[in-house]
């Protein structure tokens, strides 16, 4: 498999340096895109650049939230195979379940630990990567830190 191309979209800076060094060190080709807001990434997904193979979302940002983002994403056809994993520090089931029926193909807690962001990104694009190759979305679509 080639490299993932892959937008990550978290307004907090710490968070998105802790994604991209977490990634690096996890046996998977990557080329990621960072954005603060949800209005820069729907610009970078109209823009004229080849579309993402996933976007990691996170929930809570300023101007655009990944709530609308996700909504809008998934109300353009020409977005349809882009997967959306929503990453956010919370975990609320009704929320969640919501996000499921919304559109996004998978949900990663935010973990407190540089080891466990290793682990749960390796699980989810290897699961990215299943659902590619076979043409089918995988039925995990929860990946939780591990209660401390």
């Amino acid at each position: 498999m080639g490299k993932l191309v892959l937008y990550l979209a978290d307004d907090d800076t710490d968070d998105r340096e802790f994604f991209i060094e977490a990634l690096q060190e996890i046996p998977v080709q990557t080329e990621v895109s960072e954005f603060s807001n949800g209005v820069d990434l729907m610009d970078a997904l109209f823009s004229k650049e080849p579309l993402p193979d996933a976007v990691f979302l996170d929930l809570h940002m300023p101007l655009m939230d990944g709530f609308e983002c996700l909504a809008d994403i998934r109300s353009f056809p020409q977005f349809a195979k882009i997967k959306i994993i929503v990453y956010a520090t919370s975990y609320h089931e009704r929320e969640v379940n919501q996000l499921k029926e919304d559109g996004a193909d998978h949900y990663l807690q935010k973990p407190n630990s540089f080891q466990e962001l290793k682990s749960l990104l390796f699980q989810s694009i290897t699961t990215l990567e299943q659902d590619q190759s076979n043409g089918n979305s995988s039925d995990q679509f929860i990946f939780l830190t591990k209660p401390s």
